[in-house]
């Protein structure tokens, strides 16, 4: 009789990020590609934090593995929240438990840190990048950036409502009339989105900025005002969805504009990022001084070097008076739902990944083709080559793992 073929192994190890919570796989996941036939595997205590113990994990038919070096010499795919480029420290610990030709999914910021994924090709981890998922409607249920932002944009706003020295909504009472706290949201992409309906159900009056004109009615339909500059706004998108970087004259007349705003707003929220890019100077700091004291900024390009040109990443600092929040991975505080979220991108992914029970790297599916950054001891995605100054390849790799 023939051999039996033993069901793909997915492995889900401990986040090694200072202060990461969360986990690239739940429970629900687990059981989900259990019924597809995978195998799943969980290192000990890997979602505590997150709020999943090991015994809802053995519930849903994972297996629990003590020993890290244990999981990853027995699983086929390794799916992680941040790993390689978006992990550079902590991370490069695991290469050396990585078996060559091994799938790597999860988030790996190849565009800012290309080097580290030019180790990882060394090591022949084939490595997908959930950040680089294409802006199509196919790739929704699998995209992070837009699933974590939904976190980042809640969570800002209760950062500032905490920081903030008064309520946000408007109140009538015996002791008077309380006006509402007035916010001003720059950026109106899933993040800028989530923050403007937070802060809307908080009670705030809110408007909202964004250089694509296109999103005003967006803005409108979550109660928002959406502010409207003089600029020329063509070609703020890349056809591939994502913010396009515009060129520094039109950063200043758009600073130049906004100081009025800012100064009128008690609380700022700050969103915009370009993928691989140090984040645009949004909120300058003439813009800080302008505002009242006691005045409220979150800026969540603060990873990116932050919108606000007073920005400390990882910190909050206090300039004339107004206080400056520069969150660090603002989703690993919102781990149990984030995880939940990010799970449900990864297993939808990885299925999409998977054929017959086993990997099948078809690179005629842009979702796999833009996300494949390493394989077979290179660098194959075109981007991250040109940022390393690597020649085009002549041949693409071949089309089974």
């Amino acid at each position: 009789m023939p051999e039996e073929t033993q069901p793909l192994k997915v492995g889900v190890p401990k986040e090694t990020y200072p202060g990461e919570r969360r986990v690239a796989l739940v429970p629900a996941g687990a059981a989900s590609l259990k019924k597809a036939g995978l195998e799943v595997l969980v290192e000990a205590g890997a979602a505590a934090e997150a709020g999943f113990p090991d015994d809802r994990y053995a519930a849903a038919g994972a297996r629990i593995v003590v020993e890290r070096s244990d999981l990853f010499a027995a699983a086929d795919v390794i799916t992680q929240v941040r790993a390689c480029g978006a992990n550079p420290d902590a991370g490069r610990g695991d290469f050396e438990l990585f078996r060559d030709g091994q799938v790597l999914i999860a988030s790996c910021d190849p565009l800012s840190e290309p080097n580290v994924m030019q180790e990882a090709a060394v090591r022949k981890i084939c490595s997908f990048a959930l950040e680089m998922l294409p802006r199509i409607t196919r790739a929704q249920s699998m995209d992070i950036l837009s699933s974590m932002a939904t976190v980042a944009g809640y969570k800002a706003v209760l950062l500032a409502a905490d920081a903030l020295p008064r309520m946000f909504p408007m109140m009538m009472t015996a002791a008077g009339t309380v006006a509402p706290a007035r916010v001003f949201v720059v950026g109106a992409g899933v993040a800028g989105l989530q923050a403007i309906a937070t802060a809307k159900r908080l009670g705030a009056v809110v408007q909202a900025y964004d250089v694509r004109p296109a999103v005003k009615e967006q803005v409108e339909s979550l109660g928002g005002k959406f502010v409207e500059f003089e600029l020329d706004t063509g070609g703020s998108e890349q056809s591939s969805g994502y913010a396009k970087e515009m060129g520094e004259e039109f950063y200043s007349k758009q600073r130049e504009m906004m100081l009025k705003v800012v100064a009128e707003n008690d609380v700022v929220i700050t969103t915009a990022a370009i993928p691989g890019k140090k984040a645009p100077i949004l909120v300058t700091g003439e813009m800080v001084h302008a505002m009242a004291p006691r005045s409220v900024i979150v800026d969540l390009a603060a990873e990116r070097g932050g919108n606000c040109e007073l920005t400390t990443p990882g910190d909050t600092v206090v300039e004339a008076g107004v206080t400056i929040i520069g969150p660090d991975n603002l989703p690993a505080t919102v781990p149990y739902h984030a995880s939940e979220m990010y799970s449900k991108n990864v297993s939808t992914f990885l299925l999409n990944l998977v054929d017959d029970g086993a990997i099948n790297v078809n690179l005629e599916d842009e979702i796999i083709r833009d996300t494949l950054i390493t394989r077979d001891g290179e660098v194959v995605n075109e981007r991250v080559r040109e940022l390393l100054n690597l020649e085009p390849l002549a041949t693409e790799p071949a089309e089974e793992e």
